[in-house]
């Protein structure tokens, strides 16, 4: 595995600090749920069974029943790299997920978040 492959990381160690960054900013978990589900399409209970599991980022990803359509409005940066600039279809996708939490703990609204705000 390549130092830089995120996609091997396992989901279910770093879903624990999407939380906890989330509840650091006086945001909930269940507002994490909400963005992950969003993104992936996955049901609460879906996302339950996955964090319940050793699963990596990968695995997740490609397990997801329905990645939305309206992630490439996601932008800006993440780890000092364009998200919308990002050429692997894997890592854009972490990367957005990343990007959504940060903008969650900026204290973003979560309509604007999820892109609802924008007509969708």
């Amino acid at each position: 595995m390549s130092s830089r492959d995120i996609s091997k990381l396992l989901f279910t160690s770093v879903y624990p600090l999407y939380v906890q960054k989330a509840e650091r900013k006086n945001r909930t978990k269940e507002e994490v749920d909400t963005i992950i589900c969003w993104l992936t399409g996955y049901s609460r209970a879906q996302l339950d069974r996955h964090t319940a599991v050793k699963i990596d980022f990968q695995t997740f990803f490609d397990q997801a029943p329905a990645i939305h359509p309206d992630r490439s409005q996601i932008t800006g940066v993440v780890c000092g790299v364009r998200v919308e600039d990002i050429q692997d279809p894997m890592t854009q996708n972490i990367r957005y997920l990343d990007k959504l939490i940060d903008e969650l703990a900026k204290g973003k609204p979560i309509d604007k978040i999820l892109r609802r705000s924008q007509g969708l």
